[in-house]
């Protein structure tokens, strides 16, 4: 049984790398807003960490895991077009009748999506490197980094998924998870330290998977982490993760009997 079912989450997922193995050029086209944003905000903001209170002396530096999670967050918004697409032309429909596992549907395409993060989080770090971003923790702190906006790119992305096998529309499924993650992103503090935000925007950060994201990067990053934040941040992720894709298979159950 458990052997049939990494068989089926292979296959599934090996069906959603294939076109982005064909064309690599995609991965990178895909980071174009972020790779932007870093170059953008990294001139535009710099002179902030002057301010007192600011947690570094350089603000790319601090931008850069915001960056890599807002990254994931934008990308999974766009993880349910594919779905739609499926939905339409009845691939899914003809899958059903066959002996794959459900849940793979969904897995092999997260999984996908996972390693595109992983790909896209590296090339934003060499980028940053290259423009004059330092770091001075530790080098596991990368792959924590990297791991935090995975864990939250995937939970947005089966979200995403979710929405799209509710709605069945890409105009619908986009502007739903735009609503959701839009505020998020800015409520969070991946752009400015949640030290110099108004006290309202604080206690929503508290709350804000976004943000939970930011500060797991962000704290192994630093050369005194601190792991009480960096682990407790990382587990509301990981949670959040788990909730979304069992909300997307619940979805995914739903469709299937409406068919």
């Amino acid at each position: 049984m458990m052997m049939a079912f990494l068989q089926h989450t292979w296959y599934m997922t090996w069906r959603h790398m294939k076109p982005m193995l064909r064309r690599p050029i995609m991965i990178v086209m895909s980071m174009i807003q972020p790779i932007v944003w870093l170059l953008l905000f990294s001139g535009l903001f710099r002179k902030v960490v002057d301010i007192p209170g600011f947690e570094t002396d350089s603000y790319i530096s601090f931008l850069l895991p915001g960056i890599i999670v807002m990254n994931a967050l934008f990308v999974g918004v766009f993880t349910g077009m594919g779905t739609v697409i499926d939905l339409n032309n009845g691939v899914i429909d003809r899958f059903l009748i066959s002996p794959v596992e459900r849940v793979t549907f969904i897995l092999g395409k997260l999984i996908q999506q996972a390693v595109l993060f992983v790909v896209q989080s590296l090339i934003l770090i060499v980028l940053s490197v290259m423009i004059g971003a330092k770091f001075s923790g530790p080098i596991y702190g990368v792959f924590i980094v990297i791991a935090g906006a995975v864990l939250l790119g995937v939970a947005v992305g089966a979200l995403s998924i979710g929405f799209a096998l509710i709605t069945r529309r890409i105009e619908s499924m986009v502007s739903m998870m735009q609503f959701i993650t839009l505020p998020l992103m800015f409520l969070s503090s991946a752009l400015m330290p949640q030290d110099l935000a108004p006290a309202w925007m604080k206690v929503v950060g508290y709350f804000n998977p976004v943000n939970w994201a930011v500060l797991t990067g962000r704290n192994a990053f630093r050369t005194n982490a601190d792991w009480e934040v960096v682990l407790l941040n990382g587990s509301f992720v990981l949670v959040f993760a788990i909730v979304c894709v069992l909300l997307s298979t619940r979805a995914f159950r739903a469709y299937q009997r409406s068919v």
